[in-house]
């Protein structure tokens, strides 16, 4: 015959369940995110953001054309601090004949947050040997690191194409001399991560608008750097354009496009690119892609008050 259940079994059974509430509670943080890529389709191409990782910025110190005080009010908008983390964003296009890769993030070239890239195009389903074409928007080290990995090639099969005005001026040693010692890292970084390339005859220049593959074509917005370009995807109807360092703070520079960052070698045709650039997105209604806004860093550009623009992230979407 079965014992009565009694009170002190009741007592008993609170606390067991409680000890095992307990030790899951004690259990240690992950602090890890999921991997870090996020595809949409754009007409019959597969699309996938990369992310190399994030890093902290200074901003209040690096922009330019602004104040401050304005700079401050902006973030506070925003939520965000003085150190704005800010996200390295590279994108995967897949044209169905094509793997295309626009920017490869830093690897080892920007500290220790970045140089995720290799490891999520991975998670994506994709190994970098099938890679067959790197794209660049310049030759920045984080988007440049990421081409080589440990000192060896990271994409053996990919030709990797270039704005010539940008590998004339970040690979000639004459101009890095020339340069202030704090920026002769950046042509060292350029250097290290192109050359095995070119020494392979894998690295191609072009001029100017230009088509590389078929959806697929390069458009000069120089400023930022001597050959800084972006790239206009295209397929079924559908667009997106990737900006690559278009712009940086999102916080700041949408609502005032003319506020400028000490990374561009020229400001001012910087600042008219980046305008004409929010305009034709605001207008045309297209998707876009930007290399620095918080990751993934897809959606579209609306027209606001004055010269003022607002951006709006893209839905997200698990839909296969």
């Amino acid at each position: 015959m079965p014992r009565p259940f009694t009170f002190k079994h009741l007592a008993l059974s609170v606390l067991l369940a409680g000890a095992a509430l307990s030790a899951f509670a004690a259990g240690p943080m992950v602090k890890t995110q999921a991997p870090g890529y996020y595809r949409v389709m754009l007409g019959d191409f597969e699309v996938t953001a990369l992310s190399d990782g994030t890093v902290k910025l200074p901003v209040k110190d690096l922009l330019t054309r602004t104040t401050p005080t304005k700079v401050d009010t902006a973030l506070k908008r925003a939520f965000l601090g003085d150190k704005v983390e800010t996200s390295v964003n590279a994108y995967l296009v897949n044209t169905g004949s094509k793997l295309v890769l626009i920017d490869t993030g830093a690897a080892g070239l920007f500290g220790p947050t970045l140089g995720s890239l290799q490891a999520n195009l991975k998670a994506a389903g994709y190994q970098p040997e099938q890679v067959d074409e790197i794209y660049i928007t310049h030759m920045h080290p984080d988007h440049v690191g990421g081409l080589v990995v440990g000192g060896a090639v990271a994409f053996p099969n990919a030709i990797v194409r270039v704005d010539k005005a940008d590998a004339d001026f970040w690979l000639d040693e004459a101009k890095m001399n020339a340069a202030p010692k704090e920026s002769q890292g950046f042509f060292q970084g350029a250097m290290a991560s192109i050359k095995p390339y070119a020494a392979a005859g894998k690295l191609k220049t072009f001029e100017g608008r230009t088509e590389l593959v078929p959806g697929i074509s390069a458009q000069p917005t120089h400023g930022h750097t001597a050959g800084h370009s972006v790239y206009v995807v295209e397929s079924k109807g559908e667009k997106l354009v990737l900006w690559g360092d278009l712009m940086h703070v999102a916080a700041v520079q949408f609502d005032d496009p003319g506020v400028t960052i000490k990374f561009d070698s020229d400001s001012e045709p910087a600042a008219k690119e980046r305008a004409l650039a929010y305009a034709a997105a605001a207008k045309g209604g297209y998707l876009v892609g930007s290399a620095h806004i918080a990751f993934p860093g897809l959606g579209h550009v609306r027209k606001a008050a004055g010269k003022s623009y607002t951006w709006v992230p893209l839905n997200y979407s698990s839909l296969k």
